[in-house]
């Protein structure tokens, strides 16, 4: 109902409603001309189901505004009946207690105590046990190699080197790193609206089974913490009070999933992108120092994640425009990355770009991306890593995206490895 409600409305021409049929069936890179067109409409945009921002400045404003809050509160009609209809009792990312849908004060007390284990320390000092995750990758990757094999990255290296990473911060045990990183993924259309049935069957299963699991481990951990993040965040306590069970379960399920799902795609979409720009990758290759540079540029043009959503709480005004309590609010995080305004030539990948890091990849304000540290550090290291070992990898016919529309990144990377 979704589905065919939205492609009545991009029939007709609504923009927000072409931008969900057309993400389905485009990579982000083939929509730089829709994100035009909706940039030059205004700094705020009306469609048939909520006001859409693309313009940097907008975004931000809307990202760290209190008038707004995290999330879709409420759809009219028959789609808010189907909304509420289909909800399930197991967590969801999208839905409290997640940071991803909690405001102050509960957001507050989550993110202090998560941060206070997740610092930016902790996070550098994964940098060498990245490296030699990494390296171990390759190593059974050169084999491979060596044999004319084809390749694919996604599945052989740009999956495995994050949630191996995840996995050793969350103390997941080895045997059961696969068994996440297949919920995970199977999880990833849970941010979509309009999925099919089947695929809403499928990623239910998926998330019940998901944090049926967290469940089990977060109770493992209790009995024997191990000297890893969670079980360091388990233990926690802010004016002697931590994270409930509930609490837990969704912030350590938010950080294992978003903590490996958004990271394979940052690197295959930075392999496609530098194997398909030469001149981009010899710079790297050439000056090393122009690695961290690269990946901001790589989340700039083609970032892991399209858009997010929010909700008014109050009367507004956004971009000088009235905006009523309760209307939903769609950020167009791909495009405001694209903003002439800001970025010079936007639609040119460079990874020398002195401004790159002023993307909005990881959103702003106080939902920023508790993992954009982690994802930066893995992104250089992981595409340093493939490079100097094969810097003549060719990329195979074959290669597939993600059919999701929220999360943006490759399902296939087929390549000869040399």
């Amino acid at each position: 109902m979704p589905r065919a409600a939205l492609r009545s409305a991009a029939g007709k021409g609504d923009l927000q409603a072409r931008l969900f049929t057309e993400s389905a069936e485009t990579p982000t890179l083939g929509l730089a001309g829709l994100f035009d067109e909706i940039h030059d409409r205004g700094p705020i945009v009306r469609g048939k189901y909520s006001y859409l921002v693309s313009h940097h400045s907008v975004v931000r404003d809307v990202l760290t505004s209190q008038d707004v809050r995290a999330g879709i509160d409420r759809v009219d009609g028959v789609l808010g009946r189907l909304s509420a209809w289909s909800a399930s009792n197991h967590l969801h990312p999208i839905e409290p207690p997640s940071l991803l849908a909690t405001e102050p004060p509960e957001h507050t007390r989550y993110r202090k105590l998560v941060t206070r284990v997740f610092t930016a320390r902790a996070v550098e000092n994964l940098r060498t046990r990245t490296e030699e995750i990494a390296a171990e990758l390759l190593d059974a990757l050169e084999a491979r190699a060596q044999a004319g094999e084809e390749v694919d990255l996604v599945e052989a290296y740009c999956s495995l080197l994050p949630v191996t990473v995840i996995a050793e911060i969350l103390g997941v045990p080895d045997h059961e790193r696969h068994k996440v990183l297949t919920l995970g993924t199977a999880a990833a259309p849970s941010l979509d609206m309009g999925m099919s049935w089947r695929q809403f069957r499928e990623t239910d299963r998926a998330l019940a089974e998901f944090d049926a699991w967290l469940g089990g481990h977060l109770a493992a951990l209790k009995e024997n913490p191990g000297d890893n993040l969670l079980s360091k965040l388990v233990a926690a306590r802010e004016d002697g009070v931590g994270l409930n069970d509930k609490e837990l379960r969704a912030t350590a399920g938010l950080v294992l999933a978003a903590g490996f799902e958004t990271t394979v795609n940052l690197l295959g979409n930075g392999i496609a992108l530098l194997r398909e720009h030469p001149p981009q990758l010899e710079k790297v290759r050439q000056d090393p120092s122009l690695w961290s540079g690269a990946v901001d540029e790589i989340l700039r043009f083609d970032p892991p994640v399209l858009l997010t959503g929010r909700t008014t709480v109050r009367d507004t005004e956004i971009a000088g425009r009235p905006v009523r309590a309760g209307a939903l609010v769609t950020t167009l995080l791909a495009g405001a990355n694209r903003d002439p305004e800001v970025f010079d030539d936007p639609h040119t990948f460079d990874v020398t770009r002195p401004n790159a890091r002023e993307h909005i990849a990881f959103s702003s304000g106080r939902h920023y991306c508790l993992g954009a540290a982690l994802a930066r550090m893995e992104g250089e290291v992981g595409l340093r890593a493939l490079f100097d070992r094969f810097p003549d990898l060719s990329l195979r016919p074959g290669a597939a995206h993600r059919a999701t529309r929220i999360l943006r990144g490759y399902e296939r990377l087929p390549a000869r490895l040399t």
